[in-house]
């Protein structure tokens, strides 16, 4: 009998930069979903890729004095380059910019356009560059993109439209007879209650106030916004085309399920769904909407400082103990946390400790005590031999409810709780001081037997989340049978143990990560440094030097930053009768004693940053006098608050 089919795809990531730990969290998550699946005899499809048009991309491309497309060849090997080095199983990586997918957009677009559900007109409003988001005045959130927080542009410009209050009713009823739709439920009355309930606003699907997308095939001097072409990839990914689609794409759709970040759910449960009953097309079966990861209790972004990248954690730590934190961190509704601290704790307590060390020295024990060979018991032998396979029939029905419903904090607690039902089970049976009596050995022998088909089962259930150390443990073990019944396996001949996971000394990798941390800020300073110097050799009017705010500050307080050696923070006396904190990378060459009490010159109208947790709201004048010497410029004889002309 053929097997099931079930198509997964994940949101392709913007192919603006490189993606942090928060973004990876969405592949690794579909990653262990589609390996269940197989494991549960799917014929899986996996979709995953970037999003390479917009605005932001042909303005950071500008910036950086490449085209938008080296642009996104660079940025899209990156993140495929991350998707690999996190052991992940996709089909296919899609890029918006290939040319199926972008044969294909053009053509849904005339089909839309000739159906009249895309019509022209003109847009007047808010737009948020970096979320590619058009808002109405009332949307906005204290006056800013009620998505990521960020200003937003005055726009307006001619665009097509896409009908979105045309189908609003038949998108309700769609919810009410789908309640299993929205995963977690809470979505669902998010976007009835914030979104259409107060009226679907037809959706604007082109642009013609830049160029670096899709054009309209009909009107060349507009290109098909981000949405509309970012959304038709999971179709497109696998053969969609109005002229005729693939037996690929016949197969696989509807999508079973789409991984995403709770914050573009608004895309994929209002617009999406709307383009394809457009294209009278069924609509996926599932929407998973996962919380965030933080970085200790905010959002990452390379201004706050404190940015951590996948790649580098595998480097540092490893692939399956990277996927393990992300997949046992994250609740199914709630933020997930990610600090240095929190990682190192829970790689030392589940990974080295629980899950190790309890395979180390189960292998070791059944070389010493048996030469390698147990075999299977006749009969239980007390109470903790019946309450451990209990436990391990407990965590086995557990785990597929737990996998089926996308709780995989919970699937990963289940499959360490019988990790820990084994280590006590060997304080409880004491196998070392079995083996001192030979009345005892066939009691020893059903210890480890009992003990290896626990690590068995544990092997089996960690291979969605873990598998390379999954393939370790049954290697060491020398079983690879997936029968997940506790006694399934008639005796065991192990191999040579080693060491799964090595313990970590917290205060050395924290000392090394902070060395890493300055070294990467002084980096930064350097190259900050050499974009200023670059910028001094270019001719600026008199109108680019009067937007530049400089005062005169008083030094009136100052002390090191603990999380890093370089940073001095500076409390200064503006004049404006509130104090000015700024964080200056100059601690190598002062000492606050050096500073309090003088005055300074400092860039009051500078965009506030956080640096190492100190949010910086402007930046102290100094000179490059040579190699390895600054100086900061003082004007002690100038009362705080003067501006500098």
């Amino acid at each position: 009998m053929e097997n099931k089919k079930f198509y997964i795809t994940t949101a392709i990531a913007y192919a603006s930069k490189k993606p942090h730990i928060g973004n990876s969290y969405d592949i690794v998550l579909a990653d262990m979903i589609a390996r269940y699946k197989r494991k549960k005899g799917f014929d899986v499809h996996f979709l995953t890729g970037s999003d390479e048009h917009g605005q932001k991309i042909e303005e950071n491309a500008k910036e950086m004095g490449l085209t938008p497309k080296a642009l996104v060849d660079n940025v899209a090997g990156e993140i495929k380059s991350v998707w690999d080095c996190l052991n992940v199983t996709y089909d296919r990586f899609i890029r918006t910019t290939d040319k199926d997918h972008e044969d294909a957009v053009k053509k849904i677009f005339v089909k839309l356009y000739e159906k009249g559900d895309i019509y022209k007109s003109e847009y007047e409003g808010k737009y948020c560059v970096p979320c590619e988001s058009f808002f109405t005045s009332s949307q906005l959130k204290d006056g800013k993109c009620p998505d990521c927080g960020r200003d937003c542009i005055d726009s307006k410009e001619e665009a097509y439209f896409l009908k979105l209050s045309k189908y609003q009713d038949k998108l309700v009823e769609y919810f009410d007879s789908n309640p299993d739709f929205f995963q977690p439920a809470s979505r669902k009355a998010e976007m009835i209650n914030n979104f259409i309930k107060p009226g679907l606003a037809d959706l604007c699907v082109s642009r013609s106030s830049f160029t670096w997308g899709i054009p309209v095939e009909f009107d060349p001097k507009h290109v098909i916004y981000v949405w509309l072409d970012a959304l038709t990839n999971y179709i497109t990914g696998i053969g969609y085309n109005p002229d005729g689609s693939s037996d690929l794409f016949d197969k696989n759709w509807p999508a079973d399920l789409h991984v995403i970040g709770k914050d573009i759910v608004r895309f994929h449960s209002i617009y999406w769904p709307i383009i394809l009953m457009a294209l009278d097309l069924p609509l996926p079966k599932q929407l998973l909407a996962h919380p965030w990861l933080l970085s200790g209790d905010d959002k990452m972004s390379k201004s706050k400082g404190n940015v951590i990248y996948a790649d580098e954690m595998v480097a540092k730590f490893g692939t399956d103990a990277v996927r393990y934190y992300l997949l046992s961190e994250m609740p199914f509704a709630q933020d997930g946390v990610i600090t240095y601290e929190n990682f190192i704790n829970k790689y030392n307590t589940d990974l080295a400790n629980t899950l190790g060390n309890l395979v180390n020295r189960t292998v070791a024990m059944t070389n010493k005590y048996f030469g390698g060979t147990v075999t299977k018991p006749t009969a239980d032998f007390d109470e903790f031999d019946k309450e451990l396979k209990e436990t391990a029939k407990s965590v086995v029905e557990k785990y597929d409810t737990l996998m089926d419903a996308y709780r995989n904090a919970d699937v990963c607690e289940t499959v360490m709780s019988l990790a820990r039902r084994c280590n006590k089970y060997i304080d409880e049976t004491m196998p070392w001081s079995l083996a001192k009596n030979e009345a005892d050995r066939d009691r020893l022998n059903a210890v480890l037997y009992n003990l290896l088909e626990g690590i068995r089962i544990i092997a089996e259930l960690l291979f969605p989340i873990c598998p390379e150390s999954s393939e370790k443990i049954t290697e060491q073990i020398n079983c690879s049978v997936s029968d997940l019944v506790f006694g399934a396996v008639e005796s065991y001949t192990v191999g040579e143990g080693s060491p799964l996971f090595a313990r970590l000394d917290t205060a050395k990798v924290l000392a090394e990560l902070e060395a890493e941390m300055n070294a990467k800020i002084a980096t930064a300073e350097k190259a900050n440094a050499k974009r200023e110097n670059v910028a001094f050799l270019s001719e600026i009017g008199i109108d680019d030097f009067a937007k530049v705010d400089l005062r005169a500050c008083k030094v009136v307080a100052c002390e090191p930053v603990k999380k890093a050696k370089k940073l001095l923070k500076l409390t200064l006396d503006d004049g404006s009768g509130k104090e000015r904190i700024v964080a200056s990378g100059i601690a190598k060459w002062y000492t606050p004693d050096d500073l309090i009490g003088h005055t300074v010159i400092c860039v009051a109208n500078l965009k506030p940053a956080v640096l190492c947790g100190v949010e910086s709201c402007g930046m102290i004048l100094a000179a490059d006098c040579d190699e390895d010497d600054v100086k900061v410029i003082f004007a002690d004889n100038i009362p705080s608050g003067s501006k500098i002309r």
